[in-house]
């Protein structure tokens, strides 16, 4: 079933956006613990894409409860696209622990591996988009 174009424009948008500032955050990151000058500059940036990269996340948590009663559940019914949409589900629900577990995990040892998980997955996240909706379309 397909989304209303001003829906999945909106959808494509949050999710273009976090890939950008996720990724620029993780450059960003790795700047400035790798340059021995503008560590400042580094830093600066590297708050500034984050603080986008939250706020544009909650904005997605809102496009992403949408998705339940416009998209997720009728196109479940119709039997179509359903591994993809599954992994998007888990890739999706997946990405909201981790965060969580980002901004309010205090322990030292959970907190890498979370990174490295919420990391891994966001980076992935755009291919399986591509999939899922490459599916979609044909009818599989």
């Amino acid at each position: 079933m397909r989304l209303d174009p001003r829906f999945r424009l909106a959808l494509y948008a949050a999710f273009a956006s976090l890939f950008s500032t996720g990724a620029g955050w993780l450059a960003a990151d790795r700047m400035m613990r790798h340059s021995s000058s503008s560590v400042e500059a580094w830093q600066t940036a590297s708050a500034t894409l984050l603080m986008l990269h939250g706020g544009v996340a909650m904005a997605t948590l809102m496009l992403l409860g949408a998705l339940f009663p416009l998209h997720m559940q009728r196109s479940w019914r119709s039997g179509r696209n359903r591994l993809t949409a599954a992994a998007m589900v888990a890739f999706n629900a997946a990405l909201v622990v981790t965060s969580f577990g980002l901004y309010y995990a205090g322990s030292e040892t959970i907190r890498p591996w979370m990174s490295d998980m919420h990391t891994g997955l966001g980076l992935l996240l755009p291919v399986l988009v591509l999939v899922h909706v490459t599916v979609g379309r044909r009818g599989f």
